[in-house]
């Protein structure tokens, strides 16, 4: 009976070990989690979320999104490896695959004009000084993973509202709309 426990035990912990946390690719056809819009036909960052129990993988269209699901109370206990891409090291139209770094080591830039896939959205890199770099030339303020909270995406979501403000008088000034005969309608 011990043999058998031992071998059980063992299996269990080997099973454990299998399980593969490394990023994967993003692909056309996946989906976010939280939206549901097109993983890669959007700019900026993504994000990842490897179950490290399961395997299970979750993919983000933004940085901002992947947030909105961590921060659930219900997915703050999962044991998850979390990647984003490294923003010095991607074209921001088209980031590869091969630059998603561990999201918990990166660091944060929030506030900058930078556009992702849901609007503003949070900029990662592996390095303190690219971030900083980043904020200095395009505004914004550098965070740690821990730092962001519930409050830190409200002000985001703010800065998206402005967005959307100006992106619609961008597209109405381009039809020779004006703001008074758009409100008429």
């Amino acid at each position: 009976m011990l043999c058998l426990f031992i071998f059980v035990a063992a299996c269990s912990e080997e099973a454990k070990q299998e399980i593969n946390t490394d990023p994967v690719t993003f692909k056309a056809g996946d989906e976010c989690i939280v939206c549901g819009m097109l993983v890669t036909e959007w700019p900026g960052t993504k994000g990842q979320s490897i179950n490290k129990q399961t395997g299970e993988t979750l993919k983000f269209c933004s940085t901002t999104d992947l947030f909105s699901w961590w921060l659930q109370p219900e997915n703050k206990t999962v044991k998850a490896q979390i990647y984003v891409h490294d923003s010095a090291k991607i074209d921001w139209a088209n980031p590869s695959d091969e630059h998603l770094i561990d999201g918990r080591d990166a660091w944060y830039v929030v506030g900058s004009d930078l556009i992702g896939a849901m609007g503003p959205t949070l900029v990662s890199f592996a390095e303190e000084a690219d971030a900083l770099e980043l904020a200095a030339k395009r505004g914004g303020r550098v965070l740690r993973f821990d730092d962001i909270d519930l409050y830190v995406l409200q002000e985001i979501g703010q800065a998206g509202h402005k967005y959307a403000e100006d992106h619609g008088k961008q597209i109405r000034e381009s039809m020779g709309v004006s703001h008074s005969e758009d409100e008429a309608e």
